[in-house]
């Protein structure tokens, strides 16, 4: 299973390394989580510089397409040069946004009518169709939208579970839970992932 995470100038740190890291555990299960961006490289929110493994065009292919956050969000979608190497099909992939992440979504004409996202992102969408939860992860078929800067985790989990089996992703994300709330961070996954992975999408689908 091939995922691009897509990541691209001013990006979050969490959202992009945290999901690589944790979906790259599942390795040995045929999982490829890699950057994925315009040009050479790109810099993140911090000025950490970061090379980039494959192309946007590789959304087209992936099985998986991960937004993350970033300070120029509004930037990027509304830069046509950009958007336009971005292709999706969410009847074959999954696809997911975290925080302002989803406002790729909703440029692209696939945001579902109920999401979550961070607090800041939540006025952007105020004059929009989309009901907004106050929830970290929200399903609604092959899309998924996560809010605040470690709900990635639980976006990286949900993609693990659909794919390799609850099981599977619950083993992976209780080895990089902190040593001694392990059994008890992975209840509270399990609590929130688990409810999202059969969720039909609503109608409409896409606001």
């Amino acid at each position: 299973m091939e995922i691009a995470i897509v990541t691209l100038d001013g990006f979050n740190e969490l959202d992009s390394f945290v999901a690589l890291s944790i979906l790259n555990r599942a390795k040995g299960n045929g999982i490829r989580a890699v950057i994925t961006g315009p040009g050479p490289s790109v810099t993140s929110m911090n000025g950490v510089e970061v090379r980039i493994q494959e192309p946007l065009s590789f959304t087209a292919t992936a099985d998986v397409v991960l937004f993350g956050s970033g300070i120029h969000t509004r930037d990027h979608i509304n830069d046509p040069d950009l958007m336009a190497q971005i292709h999706l099909d969410p009847s074959r992939q999954m696809i997911g946004a975290q925080c302002s992440g989803v406002l790729f979504l909703h440029k692209l004409g696939l945001l579902p009518a109920t999401i979550t996202t961070d607090t800041q992102t939540r006025s952007l969408l105020a004059r929009t169709d989309t009901v907004l939860e106050d929830r970290p992860l929200v399903a609604q078929g092959n899309i998924v939208t996560s809010g605040g800067c470690l709900s990635s985790q639980y976006l990286a989990g949900w993609v693990l579970a659909r794919a390799l089996g609850t099981g599977r992703a619950m083993s992976i994300l209780e080895y990089v839970a902190p040593v001694g709330q392990k059994s008890q961070f992975g209840k509270q996954a399990r609590d929130i992932i688990v409810p999202q992975l059969d969720v039909p999408a609503k109608r409409p689908l896409y606001c």
